[in-house]
C-alpha cells in the first residue's frame, strides 16, 4: 500500500521595483525568468505560491514583454488568466515564513538590485531555508538576493561557492552599466563566490549545495530543473 505523499511547494520571490535608476525607463520582474520556472514546477505537481517585497501586482519590465523575447512559456502566461490572478495579489515578503515551504525560487529583471539585495526580509528568509536544509534558487539578476546573505559563521553564503548571474558582458550589450547600483558579476567575486559564466546569452545554471543560481533569462528553466532535481 502506497503512502500517500504530500505534494512539494516552493516560493517564489519577486521584486516590487519599478524604476531604471534614474534612466527614466522602467523595470521589474523579467516574464521568462517567472513563467519558465513556474511552469516547470506546476508541471512537477509542485505547488508554487508567489510573494513579493510590496504584495499585490510586481511591475514587469516592460522590455520583456517584447516580440523578441517571446518563449512558449511567456506565451503560455499571456494566455494564463488563473497565474495572472495569483501575479496580481502576491503576498507580501514580510508575511511569509519559510518554514510553510520546500524552496524558494527568485526571478530576475533588473529590479532585484534595487529591492532585494539589501532586503533584511528577504535576506532573514533565505537564512532560515538554507539553516533548514532547504534550497535556494535564483536566475540572472535576482542572485543579487543572495550577496548579503551570511551563514551560521557570518561568513557570505556565496564564499568559495560555485556560482552565476548576469554577467559584466551582458550588462554592457543591454548599455546599462551606468545605469545599474553595482555590477553582479563583480560583487559575487567581492564576496568570495567562485563565478562561472559561458557565452552571453547562453543556458547555464549551477548548484553547488542547497545554491541554485543561473546566469540569464536562457537559463532560468535550467535553474527551476536543478530545483526540481533536489526537491525530487
Amino acid at each position: 500500500m502506497k503512502t500517500q505523499q504530500t505534494a512539494k511547494h516552493i516560493l517564489m520571490v519577486l521584486t516590487s521595483h519599478a524604476e531604471l535608476g534614474n534612466s527614466g525607463e522602467k523595470t521589474g520582474f523579467w516574464i521568462e525568468e517567472f513563467a519558465a520556472p513556474y511552469y516547470a514546477f506546476i508541471d512537477a505537481g509542485i505547488k508554487v505560491s508567489i510573494a513579493s517585497v510590496a504584495g499585490g501586482q510586481p511591475p514587469i519590465d516592460p522590455k520583456s514583454e517584447l516580440e523578441d523575447f517571446q518563449t512558449p512559456a511567456t506565451k503560455r502566461y499571456d494566455e494564463d488568466s488563473e497565474v495572472q490572478k495569483l501575479m496580481a495579489n502576491t503576498a507580501k515578503l514580510l508575511d511569509v515564513d519559510a518554514a510553510d515551504y520546500d524552496a524558494v525560487f527568485y526571478p530576475g529583471g533588473h529590479g532585484p538590485l534595487w529591492d532585494l539585495t539589501e532586503n533584511v526580509t528577504s535576506i532573514s528568509l533565505i537564512e532560515n531555508f538554507l539553516a533548514a536544509n532547504k534550497p535556494v534558487a535564483a536566475v540572472c539578476h535576482a542572485t543579487a538576493a543572495f550577496l548579503n546573505v551570511k551563514d551560521a559563521n557570518g561568513e557570505y553564503v556565496v564564499k568559495g561557492k560555485t556560482v552565476t548571474g548576469f554577467t559584466n558582458s551582458e550588462e554592457e550589450a543591454v548599455q546599462l552599466t551606468e545605469i545599474v547600483p553595482f555590477l553582479l558579476e563583480d560583487e559575487l567575486i567581492k564576496r568570495g563566490g567562485k563565478y562561472q559564466k559561458v557565452a552571453d546569452w547562453s543556458a547555464f545554471a549551477i548548484r553547488d549545495g542547497l545554491l541554485i543560481t543561473g546566469q540569464n533569462p536562457a537559463s532560468s528553466e535550467l535553474a527551476a530543473e536543478k530545483l526540481l532535481a533536489i526537491l525530487a
